[in-house]
């Protein structure tokens, strides 16, 4: 009865304690949110503010940790009718957690794998405690030098690992030490996805099977799909081997990265934003230009920064490889041509500028732009047909500038001949000072640097 009795004390002094901590930090809390006191502090309060708040987030995870390990040990002890899990109406540990803690189902996941790690089970027969799996991994986590994140990414990593548990434990032990800031030489411990990484390389250096099973599977997951197109969007969902992300990442930076011949500008590349809408006329010499007078005006043009996010500029990046490869001679031809980009669009509405374009493979219509966009960058094939479909004419008509065309245009221009732009030749389109469409010619008279339209 004893035994009892102060096993039901302990409890009581942990609720207790737990309920003091609630409340205290439920005081700070509505301390944070009235926002007086943050905003008081100075740049080194505030980061020591942060760093303790993410030390008492660890000794909370550990507090989690260990409770729901408890969970999972009656859940599989008790008969089916009696367990935990059926009592409460779940299906199994997890749901019952995820109703209890309110947390999503990753965040759950992980915690059962930490507990699982660091439970401590009873022998059945001899009622011994049992070590621990990862007992140097518990001692960091009870200790609060690593999270449920940081010990879930360690556990997933050496679990993974075809290795003996003496060799095991030996890399949990250095990734503990690691956790608490052994050998950083003043350097703050490592994070959660640093000590993932870590695991990951003792993980590949104990495998005793090597890397072989591993880049198996990888090929066998290997994938790329194209989902329905939905608001004028494409989903794309998939899994790259590394080596071609690696060379997909290598593109983008030589994409993104500014030009080493454009001006030198602290910020990147500008673009300009103009509040008015500027002619282009040709002077007696036949060079495009601006109106006399415009640059007297008050400030019709405004510098900025590039304005589209990372991702942004990452999606067109892709498309500028994807237009490359079609270009390119190596590209395989389908039905004796290079991969062409088919878009419909009719007569009167590419006239009027109403209506839609179609795509070539794509079920839902898309805006007159991408016709426009499409033909500007591409030599357009005119096919006229009547009401019943049948074809009349079919005309190809050299509208873009020739690569000989482009140099002698932009050595010529320099760059954008908008002023107040600073986008480098190599980044502007050569557009047409009299448009194509009303007769202008593909000619070098008739091309300027810009990197908008100019009508």
């Amino acid at each position: 009865m004893s035994v009892v009795g102060g096993s039901l004390g302990g409890m009581d002094a942990l609720a207790d304690t737990l309920q003091q901590v609630e409340r205290l930090l439920g005081d700070a809390a509505t301390g944070v949110f009235d926002g007086a006191g943050l905003r008081a502090a100075d740049d080194p309060e505030l980061l020591g503010l942060l760093a303790q708040v993410a030390a008492v987030s660890r000794l909370v995870d550990a507090v989690l940790v260990g409770v729901v390990g408890e969970v999972v040990v009656r859940a599989d002890a008790a008969p089916h009718a009696e367990r935990i899990t059926t009592v409460h109406g779940c299906r199994s540990v997890k749901e019952l957690v995820q109703r209890v803690t309110r947390q999503s189902s990753r965040t759950v996941a992980e915690v059962l794998r930490g507990a699982g790690a660091v439970a401590q089970p009873v022998a059945p027969t001899t009622g011994e405690v049992l070590p621990a799996a990862y007992p140097a991994m518990r001692e960091a986590l009870a200790s609060g030098a690593v999270g449920v994140d940081g010990l879930a990414a360690v556990v997933a990593a050496l679990d993974g690992a075809g290795c003996a548990a003496q060799a095991r434990r030996a890399a949990e032990a250095e990734l503990a030490a690691a956790a608490r800031g052994a050998g950083c030489d003043g350097a703050p411990p490592p994070g959660a996805d640093e000590l993932r990484v870590q695991a990951q390389v003792w993980a590949m250096f104990l495998d005793q099977d090597g890397a072989e099973p591993r880049e198996t599977r990888a090929l066998r997951k290997r994938g790329l799909t194209l989902g329905v197109c939905r608001d004028g969007l494409v989903p794309i969902r998939g899994q790259l081997l590394p080596e071609v992300a690696g060379q997909l990442e290598t593109l983008f930076h030589a994409i993104l990265n500014p030009k080493g011949d454009g001006p030198e500008t602290p910020t990147g590349p500008h673009f300009t934003v103009v509040d008015t809408a500027v002619d282009t006329v040709v002077d007696d010499a036949g060079v495009p230009g601006v109106p006399a007078g415009w640059d007297d005006r008050e400030a019709p043009f405004e510098d900025q920064a590039d304005p589209r996010t990372r991702v942004q500029r990452q999606h067109d990046a892709f498309a500028t490889i994807l237009t490359v490869a079609a270009r390119s001679a190596e590209a395989p031809t389908i039905g004796g041509a290079a991969p062409t980009l088919v878009v419909s669009v009719t007569e009167q509405d590419l006239r009027t500028g109403t209506g839609h374009a179609h795509l070539d493979g794509c079920d839902e219509p898309v805006p007159l732009t991408v016709a426009r966009h499409v033909a500007c960058t591409g030599t357009i094939q005119r096919v006229t047909s009547d009401q019943t479909g049948r074809i009349r004419a079919i005309h190809t008509i050299d509208r873009v500038f020739g690569p000989h065309q482009r140099k002698a245009i932009t050595l010529r221009d320099g760059g954008c001949i908008i002023p107040g732009c600073h986008v480098p030749a190599a980044w502007c389109e050569i557009h047409h000072v009299h448009e194509h469409a009303h007769g202008g010619p593909t000619h070098t008279d008739n091309g300027a640097s810009c990197e908008y339209a100019l009508s």
